[in-house]
């Protein structure tokens, strides 16, 4: 059973005045803001560079994948590539699993 004071300083109007309720959600807006800025933000950015980086990947690359190794692009289908590591040796890698392109440099 609830006591009948604990009722009585839950009603509203019990504090008299209560001021702006929008202010009681600043602070979780205030936190929103900082997270989509902070890390939603950047996080999506850098996956749509990836994504980029991904599919403009075409014959004769560098690549390097996931699991470090590093080959030359010898043909591109559309969800894997397919790369030579030494002489005579092809292997078909997934365009998921590529984790960079190297530049001519490199």
């Amino acid at each position: 059973m609830i006591p009948m004071s604990f009722l009585a300083m839950a009603s509203p109007g019990a504090e008299g005045g209560q001021g702006n309720p929008l202010l009681g959600f600043l602070p979780i807006i205030l936190i929103f803001l900082v997270f989509w800025f902070m890390i939603i933000r950047p996080q999506k950015k850098q996956q749509d560079q990836r994504k980029a980086m991904i599919e403009a990947v075409k014959r004769g690359d560098r690549i390097v994948t996931a699991g470090g190794l590093y080959a030359t692009v010898k043909d591109v289908k559309a969800d894997r590539v397919v790369a030579t590591i030494a002489e005579n040796v092809k292997v078909e890698i997934a365009k998921s699993a590529i984790s960079g392109v190297m530049s001519e440099g490199e």
